[in-house]
């Protein structure tokens, strides 16, 4: 029968610990025009692969010729304690001041880095369900996957394979799943009967808008990347632009806040996959011990992991950036230390972080 194949793709999927699996056709993504225009606006900041790999983003046949399907994948990363949901059935918001446990001056680090990197724990199930599909299509059959590393306009497919839709935010939302989700694919060379596109269900609600603490969501469905505080603590390489720092707050790695408030993360639940790879020492870091990580400490503490990505350098930047607006007078020994940092950037930004614990009488 024709959905029999789709049938075994999606239950070995399951199986793997993937938390759904849809099939969408390898044409061109509708929002390919809008894409263009939005870099052409340079919304996408300093992020030039994006640039790079426009003609791919468009034309799935120039990621893989001949390809007829795309597979769409999600994983969720919420963990059992984060499934938390109020009286009112809205899920509770993370807040996003600064948060203090006994004393301890603490940063705060986006949910999805707080495992081990998922690009690995991924890639490892993709790898082995790519093999299935090939299998299953015989000789000639032809696939390549990706975790948010290829030049797909992915949320738009997972929208048109029926994943979730794109919310205001620009994330994708599953309705069985919240936005708490990893998105990976598979495009091959067999021919797989579509599955039906997702609707938008965001309705009249702007809480993800309202909540942004820079206002990078510029109007529904329009983020300014160079405002987002994911962008400038993990994509920007160069110094914080100082009107956005204190909106950061004690936030060391990304932003949730836009993704807290959505109230489809009522259907949230825990995944498996990621379950074994979660990180508890990234809930609530010390920011005081990671500002005297040296090259060494950081290698040790974050090899392995998303915040890899962000090399010293550019974590201990957005340390100071936190201690300067949360930090009291028992961040200052550190920070004088810090900067006289042979790295000019975490010396900038520690000085700032020194002169702004002042300012407050700390």
């Amino acid at each position: 029968p024709p959905g029999a194949m789709k049938d075994a793709i999606r239950q070995r999927a399951m199986e793997l610990g993937f938390d759904d699996c849809r099939f969408t056709a390898a044409a061109p993504p509708a929002s390919a025009e809008k894409f263009q225009q939005w870099l052409a606006q340079k919304n996408h900041g300093e992020m030039t692969w994006l640039e790079r790999s426009v003609e791919k983003r468009s034309e799935p046949q120039k990621v893989l010729a001949g390809a007829k399907s795309i597979i769409m994948l999600a994983v969720s990363y919420v963990t059992s304690d984060e499934c938390r949901v109020t009286g009112e059935g809205k899920a509770a918001p993370v807040p996003h001041h600064a948060s203090r446990i006994t004393h301890q001056l603490s940063g705060v680090i986006a949910r999805y880095a707080r495992f081990a990197d998922y690009h690995d724990a991924l890639g490892e199930r993709l790898k082995t369900l790519t093999q299935f599909l090939n299998q299953l299509g015989g000789a000639d059959t032809r696939s390549l996957w990706y975790v948010d590393t290829g030049p797909l306009l992915e949320r738009d497919l997972a929208q048109r394979a029926g994943i979730g839709f794109v919310g205001k935010h620009t994330n994708v939302i599953s309705r069985k799943l919240g936005n708490w989700i990893f998105l990976a694919e598979i495009l091959t060379t067999l021919e797989l009967a579509p599955d039906a596109p997702e609707k938008n269900h965001c309705g009249k609600c702007l809480l993800c808008i309202s909540t942004c603490p820079t206002n990078a969501i510029t109007a529904p469905f329009q983020l300014d990347a160079r405002k987002c505080i994911s962008y400038l603590t993990i994509e920007l390489k160069g110094a914080i632009p100082i009107e956005l720092r204190p909106a950061i707050g004690n936030r060391i790695f990304g932003c949730d806040d836009c993704l807290a408030v959505c109230p489809w993360n009522k259907f949230a639940r825990e995944g498996n996959l990621m379950k074994p790879h979660a990180r508890d020492d990234l809930r609530q870091p010390d920011l005081i011990e990671l500002l005297q990580l040296d090259a060494a400490g950081f290698k040790s503490k974050f090899a392995g992991t998303p915040m890899w990505r962000t090399k010293r350098r550019g974590l201990l930047r957005n340390v100071c950036v936190a201690l300067g607006n949360v930090g009291d007078k028992s961040a200052l020994p550190a920070l004088e230390k810090a900067a006289h940092d042979p790295e000019p950037l975490i010396a900038e930004h520690a000085q700032w972080a020194v002169e702004q614990i002042a300012l407050r009488g700390g």
